[in-house]
């Protein structure tokens, strides 16, 4: 298939694993939803690591490297299942947009890395889509209540955790791109993916047996959410082999659209017709950021 329509996949598996965590596990904790999200979604994924090389070949500046990362997706995953599950959609997911322009200073630093003038646009249009989002804040005629959409990113607690999930994703996109040197990315996804679920695994579920019979509990919602998860993964991986990373990152992030549709449609959140717009501003500033 070809990279596109399975990057489409990928974006809306992810935003629909999202509004299934909201609505059919609701009362997990965030560790436990860290569990199903990654720790049984790395299960099944283990079989595509099939044919990786021998790992004592590799240098030790990537398994420093891993040491890094692990631990920061782990909060990040425990931030972002506490916004979705807490806090609307439509005020929580398009703050992911932010990841790309978080990169723009990261990746200066950490890898030299400069932005274009295009980039500098996408980064206007993820903040405009930002204070878009919050625009009922802001009266038209009246200059001196302008600022307040954006300031009012301050006071929405499921935003600010987002922010920091793309702070987060921000910083662990930059490093993995430098350990994807000594792995490959075909190779390296499924291993990160599979080395976060046993991680997360390990931490949270193995010395917590109650959480286990908890998810147990709920084998149904628990499958769907996972097997979602997984769909999103798997495709990522078969998208990213074919194209770009920019490229397929870029449509992936389709998913903060697909997001605000479930958050009206499912769960009726208010505000279509404001949001909607928003988030598209702030999806195009992400891909006039990652082009």
């Amino acid at each position: 298939m070809h990279w596109l329509p399975l990057s489409l996949i990928c974006a809306l598996s992810l935003a629909s694993a999202d509004a299934a965590t909201k609505a059919w596990l609701q009362g997990f904790s965030a560790r436990e939803l860290a569990v199903v999200r990654f720790g049984l979604t790395g299960l099944l994924m283990t079989p595509l690591l099939a044919g990786l090389p021998s790992l004592t070949a590799l240098p030790v500046q990537f398994w420093w490297t891993l040491a890094v990362l692990v631990p920061l997706e782990v909060l990040a995953i425990l931030l972002y299942m506490a916004a979705i599950r807490d806090h609307p959609l439509s005020l929580t997911l398009p703050y992911l947009a932010f990841t790309p322009v978080f990169v723009i200073g990261i990746a200066w630093v950490l890898l030299g890395e400069r932005v274009s003038a295009r980039g500098a646009v996408g980064v206007l249009l993820v903040v405009a889509g930002a204070w878009l989002l919050n625009g009922d804040q802001a009266r038209a005629l009246d200059w001196r209540t302008w600022g307040r959409p954006l300031r009012a990113i301050l006071y929405e607690r499921g935003s600010r955790m987002m922010l920091a999930v793309a702070l987060i994703y921000a910083l662990t996109a930059t490093l993995g791109k430098g350990a994807m040197r000594y792995l490959g990315p075909e190779r390296f996804g499924p291993f990160y993916f599979g080395a976060l679920g046993l991680a997360v695994i390990l931490v949270f579920a193995v010395p917590r047996p109650r959480l286990l019979l908890k998810l147990a509990s709920r084998p149904l919602p628990v499958l769907a959410v996972a097997a979602l998860s997984g769909m999103m993964a798997y495709t990522h991986f078969l998208a990213i082999q074919q194209v770009e990373v920019a490229y397929m990152i870029a449509v992936k992030r389709t998913s903060l659209l697909f997001g605000i549709l479930y958050g009206v449609l499912w769960f009726k959140e208010r505000g279509l017709l404001r949001r909607l717009p928003a988030g598209g501003l702030m999806v195009a500033g992400v891909v006039l950021i990652l082009i």
